[in-house]
């Protein structure tokens, strides 16, 4: 009987190694693979959440898709996620370069709310300071206890409230006026619905495990859609 030889692994590693990485991909589109021109609406998700994750405007989005209010969204649908032609940011600091000679169309100008009156949104120190830690968006990591509560930073209404945005877990995002929102991550349980209005330090939360299963609240606040300190608004502690 004929010797069976096996061929040498190396001289097929690169096929084995392309065909791997095809395999792996077909398990579905992951977040950090989302095309940056546009993002397909996932159940769950609303247009505040959406603007949240791409550091966006929730103003520009609705304009540059004609959604009007924004409200009315539906999974599958395709979201734009930069400006049509012609038509610019209300949040971008300078005009985009452009070659072509037919004159813009003026953007809205960025609405300038004052900032509201701030409190801290839970009892603890900071762990991870603005702008220091990759992943989920920029702000601040709070440390505390399992269950402890968290508070609404100012008076708002809820825009959000769900785990449908990878990264934070149980979120709740708030807004204050046209220009503020603040949002809290990493919570063990929801008290505030979508729609309801909440005053300043009212409970809305209670504190889950943030990174490392260590209890943590993960706050931001956006101006006009682009995070900022949360320690250069709220009192010193």
């Amino acid at each position: 009987m004929p010797e069976v030889r096996s061929a040498p692994i190396g001289r097929y590693a690169p096929a084995m190694m392309a065909a791997l990485l095809v395999l792996s991909g077909c398990g579905g589109t992951r977040w950090d693979q989302a095309p940056r021109e546009e993002h397909i609406v996932r159940s769950g998700e609303t247009l505040y959440t959406i603007a949240w994750r791409y550091g966006k405007d929730h103003r520009d989005l609705a304009r540059w898709n004609r959604l009007g209010d924004g409200s009315l969204i539906y999974p599958g649908q395709v979201i734009r996620l930069t400006p049509p032609p012609g038509i610019g940011s209300a949040s971008a600091s300078r005009p985009s370069p452009s070659t072509a000679p037919a004159p813009k169309r003026t953007p809205p100008k960025a609405p300038t709310d004052p900032p509201p009156s701030w409190v801290w949104p839970t009892r603890g120190r900071v762990v991870a300071d603005f702008g220091t830690r990759p992943g989920s968006g920029t702000g601040v990591l709070i440390g505390g206890r399992l269950g402890q509560p968290v508070v609404s930073a100012a008076d708002g209404r809820v825009v959000y409230s769900g785990s449908g945005l990878m990264g934070y877990g149980r979120l709740i995002i708030i807004k204050h006026n046209e220009t503020f929102l603040s949002a809290y991550g990493h919570n063990a349980s929801l008290l505030v619905r979508e729609g309801e209005t909440v005053r300043r330090g009212q409970r809305i939360a209670t504190m889950g495990e943030g990174p490392g299963q260590e209890p943590r609240l993960h706050f931001e606040i956006r101006r006009n859609g682009v995070p900022v300190d949360p320690q250069s608004h709220l009192p010193a502690p």
